[in-house]
């Protein structure tokens, strides 16, 4: 029997999924110390087969966050009402964070590539004072950077843009949403966003790539900014919801058909426009059928609360903002110290997993930290509730 699920009130189900987007993150970065690819800091033993995983992760990881911060952004404005504080706390809740991270939690990234790739030999102390304000690319990139805070800067934009939507008079407001729901409708759900997709890929990707400057990342608001507004509108449309339920299992295996056939084509390399469009159409395919599947999967079998989900859905984003600065400090050591890879993974995963707890564990308790890592600031009781639950879970 197929499971409903609410359009309104709290969706535990995309709670988890969130979740398990950013814990996919995380694993994704510790990959890419590991991976031949080039990164801020890298293994002295790359493992090649690594990359055929992540390359079945990349085209859909962050698309999904997106969509569940359109869906999530959807319930926050319905719950705050006037677009204006809508725009103010978002703000306030995004951008002390982005602020925070440029100026401190991600100048050690630079640093550490500098010491890496080039020998750097200036102290942290002395590359943030000196070097890192630059604003400029004479060591070959940006500095200061936003690294992979990236996210948090476009979801700002859009949101604001979501706020002067819902500025609108209701009657627009409601003929936009119309519009939506009849867009999306039966088949059009599953056709019309993969479309979109390859028509991104094959018009925008080859001429802005993916570069997250923000200005001139044309293709990535295409994708992304789609992504958001499809969850805006998913947010509160039963037929979308309906339809995703009856459909997320045939979604994941058409996705998974769709994944064997991009990591098929990884294998050449063509200009022609026969295989350019392939590559476009399995890779879209790929993107919305595993987001549509995950979708339904986490309405239909995931939606429960319980202490675990609470504390972790209020860790997971300060766990997001230091999970990458940890990794490539544990990484440049490790690979320093000439441990070897087996060494280096465990010592990554510890130390990541340990820094970020260590880390959410301090500003939570701490309400001048609360802000920079992106935590509301309760009052003193709703803190102590909060506080008590974390303890029940810590003791359970």
């Amino acid at each position: 029997m197929r499971v409903k699920t609410s359009v309104v009130g709290r969706q535990f189900g995309l709670d988890w999924l969130r979740i398990g987007a950013f814990g996919l993150m995380i694993l994704y970065h510790i990959g890419m110390f590991f991976a031949p690819w080039h990164w801020y800091v890298t293994t002295a033993h790359p493992i090649a087969l690594l990359q055929w995983p992540m390359l079945a992760i990349n085209p859909w990881r962050l698309s999904l966050l997106f969509l569940i911060s359109g869906v999530a952004s959807r319930s926050l404005l319905a719950e705050t009402a006037e677009p204006t504080r809508f725009a103010l706390k978002r703000s306030v809740r995004l951008l002390i964070p982005l602020g925070a991270g440029i100026v401190l939690f991600v100048a050690p990234q630079p640093w550490f590539q500098l010491r890496d790739q080039t020998g750097y030999s200036q102290s942290f102390y002395q590359f943030w004072r000196s070097d890192y304000f630059e604003f400029g690319r004479s060591r070959g990139f940006t500095l200061p950077t936003y690294s992979h805070l990236w996210f948090i800067a476009y979801l700002w934009v859009y949101t604001i843009f979501l706020a002067g939507l819902a500025a609108l008079p209701s009657i627009v407001r409601a003929k936009l949403n119309g519009a939506f729901v009849r867009c999306f409708r039966g088949w059009r759900l599953f056709v019309l966003p993969v479309l979109w997709l390859v028509g991104c890929r094959i018009l925008l990707f080859p001429k802005f790539g993916e570069n997250f400057g923000f200005v001139d990342d044309l293709y990535s608001h295409a994708v992304y900014g789609f992504a958001f507004f499809f969850g805006v509108g998913l947010g509160r449309s039963r037929p979308l919801w309906d339809n995703i339920l009856s459909n997320w299992k045939s979604a994941i295996g058409i996705a998974v058909l769709a994944c064997l056939i991009v990591l098929y084509l990884q294998r050449f390399t063509s200009e022609t426009a026969v295989f350019i469009m392939a590559s476009a159409v399995a890779r879209a395919v790929l993107v919305w059928g595993i987001i549509i599947g995950l979708l339904g999967f986490a309405q239909s079998c995931l939606h429960y609360d319980g202490p675990i989900r609470r504390y972790l859905n209020e860790a997971i984003f300060p766990y997001y903002i230091v999970h990458q600065t940890i990794i490539i400090a544990a990484g440049f050591y490790l690979k320093h110290a000439q441990v070897g890879p087996v060494a280096e993974f465990v010592g990554i995963v510890f130390a990541t997993i340990g820094g970020c707890a260590m880390t959410f564990e301090v500003a939570r308790r701490v309400s001048w930290l609360r802000p920079l890592f992106g935590l509301r600031v309760p009052n003193d009781h709703s803190h102590a509730q909060r506080l008590k639950q974390h303890a029940m879970v810590d003791n359970g």
